[in-house]
């Protein structure tokens, strides 16, 4: 995993310098993808990464260990709250005040549009690029809001399984408070990954590798038919927009 974190750093450096672009610029929302992003980015360019932290509705514990790792790593970071933003949108849209209760996705997805278009801001103002945090086990099933924590320029974990990823936050000695973090995006109150996705990363991780080797054997009949449904239904996020030929 050390090599790995090496290699990744490199590569990150060479996108970088082929873009002609001077650094990165990663969201930092507390959880243990975002966590070792950032850490593999201030690596790479240890003068020239920005970590911005979004309020939205957050968890304290969302921000908390989000300066945890920017203390511990020592990762030039601004806060930006979008709260009001969100409000104020949110008041045009349905003409009336938004409440953060229960399951609205909709709502919920209008925070990582909110994020990406603010990391974007600063990408464009410093010439850097955005670093997603998306993993191999969420991009495959579509686990990720389309033009929201999706929309990146680099996914340096793109091809890593959720279960590869806490490994390398290990060795990257990401405090183990975000590592043994119950997943969550944070849309609403009580929402987890592993119960908007309907198994354990573990399960999820083991039936992905199960379809990519062939052997079917290793993970569940259950699991199996979930996750292919989830892949076929999420194609439409992976691929490049359509375009009309006459």
């Amino acid at each position: 995993m050390k090599e790995l974190a090496e290699r990744i750093v490199k590569w990150l450096q060479e996108q970088v310098s082929g873009a002609q672009a001077k650094g990165v610029i990663v969201g930092l929302s507390g959880g243990i993808d975002s966590s070792v992003v950032a850490v593999l980015a201030k690596k790479a360019f240890p003068e020239n990464t920005l970590g911005i932290i979004m309020p939205c509705y957050s968890s304290k514990l969302d921000i908390e260990y989000a300066f945890m790792v920017v203390r511990k790593f020592n990762i030039p970071t601004q806060v930006v709250d979008l709260t009001q933003v969100l409000n104020e949108l949110y008041l045009q849209l349905e003409k009336k005040p938004y409440t953060p209760t229960g399951k609205d996705v909709p709502a919920a997805n209008l925070r990582p549009r909110l994020r990406m278009a603010t990391l974007y801001y600063f990408a464009n103002k410093l010439n850097c690029l955005v670093l997603g945090t998306g993993n191999k086990s969420e991009i495959s099933i579509g686990y990720f809001t389309k033009y929201g924590d999706g929309g990146a320029d680099l996914l340096p974990l793109g091809n890593l399984l959720k279960t590869e990823v806490r490994e390398l936050a290990k060795i990257l000695e990401i405090p183990s408070e975000i590592i043994q973090r119950v997943p969550t995006a944070g849309l609403w109150e009580g929402q987890t990954d592993e119960g908007e996705i309907g198994i354990t990363y573990e399960e999820l991780d083991r039936t992905l590798q199960a379809l990519k080797s062939g052997n079917l054997k290793i993970c569940e009949s259950e699991s199996l038919y979930k996750v292919e449904e989830l892949i076929k239904k999420s194609e439409h996020k992976r691929l490049p927009v359509p375009v009309f030929i006459p």
